[in-house]
């Protein structure tokens, strides 16, 4: 099977590639933080998914430079001192991922990390904050699933965007491939992060606008969770996309998003789930505050003038 490639980069960039990059992978998001201080305000950024397929390249490249650009002057116009971008699961499955990064050291200066799915669920968990031994973490992503409980963490080949490739918005099909996938686990309670679950969440409290304050804490039943699975796929693309609260670039996938939600709830017997809008980009920005403290002038040669 051909894995996917990210958008191309020069050779030069290419042998700029991070030492640091180990496997790759997904979509770009932005969260800007004084994860320390104000003095020492933190950008972490979830790597681009430009990946999908060989088509792709000719209209994603643009999208994401672009995307990287406005990150670059966020971050400069917060005075961070420290900027670090996180690839996961589209980079990970993309063959000239390492390119990627390198490319994005050599053309904006952002230090980057490649995680692993461990990785991914250690810096997500680290984001949420404390949690009891019997909570059970859940990250739905594009790509894979994080879960994470008393030390054990994995990540799931199963996303809201693999899971419509592979059976489009047949939520019984996605609930029963994604029981299938998951591991034996004994939770008593559980928290939910990321778009999958908070955009649900925004649903079942019937906001006209998303708010990201009323959605954390939101307790989301399984009942209500199911009730909300099951109006989106009774509506056409086009009507998923004017929902209120309802990202409109989320319509797609957001069912297969959320049949996996449901499996998970089903398949060890939770009634409701906790949503928090802290997650891997507050793990990512913690981590970014303690890289070291960057030398003047330090910026690799091509650093901000791709765009």
């Amino acid at each position: 099977m051909t894995r996917p490639t990210v958008p191309s980069t020069s050779s030069s960039a290419a042998r700029r590639t991070s030492s640091r990059a180990r496997e790759t992978r997904r979509r770009p998001t932005l969260s800007c933080s004084s994860a320390v201080s104000p003095a020492a305000a933190s950008l972490s950024a979830t790597a681009p998914a430009c990946a999908a397929k060989a088509s792709s390249p000719p209209t994603t490249a643009p999208r994401v430079r672009n995307t990287l650009s406005d990150y670059r002057s966020t971050a400069e116009s917060l005075g961070a001192e420290r900027t670090l971008l996180v690839a996961t699961s589209a980079v990970r499955d993309a063959e000239n991922g390492e390119a990627f990064l390198g490319e994005i050291e050599w053309s904006y200066g952002f230090a980057t990390r490649l995680l692993s799915g461990d990785e991914e669920a250690e810096l997500t968990q680290r984001g949420v904050g404390d949690l009891g031994t019997t909570t059970l973490l859940v990250d739905i992503g594009g790509g894979s699933t994080e879960l994470a409980l008393d030390g054990f963490r994995t990540s799931l080949p199963m996303g809201s965007g693999r899971f419509t490739e592979r059976h489009g918005e047949d939520v019984e099909a996605s609930i029963q491939a994604a029981r299938a996938l998951l591991p034996e686990l004994d939770p008593q309670d559980a928290v939910g992060v990321a778009a999958t679950i908070t955009s649900i969440a925004a649903l079942d409290l019937g906001l006209e606008e998303y708010d990201r304050a009323r959605v954390h804490g939101h307790v989301l039943t399984r009942d209500g969770a199911r009730a909300q699975v099951e109006r989106l796929a009774a509506l056409s693309l086009e009507e998923r996309r004017g929902v209120p609260a309802l990202d409109p670039d989320r319509a797609p996938f957001i069912v297969a998003g959320g049949a996996i939600l449901l499996a998970i709830l089903d398949e060890y017997g939770l009634g409701s789930i906790r949503v928090s809008e802290r997650d891997l980009l507050d793990g990512t920005a913690l981590a970014a505050a303690e890289l070291p403290e960057p030398e003047e002038g330090a910026a690799p040669p091509g650093a901000y003038t791709c765009c």
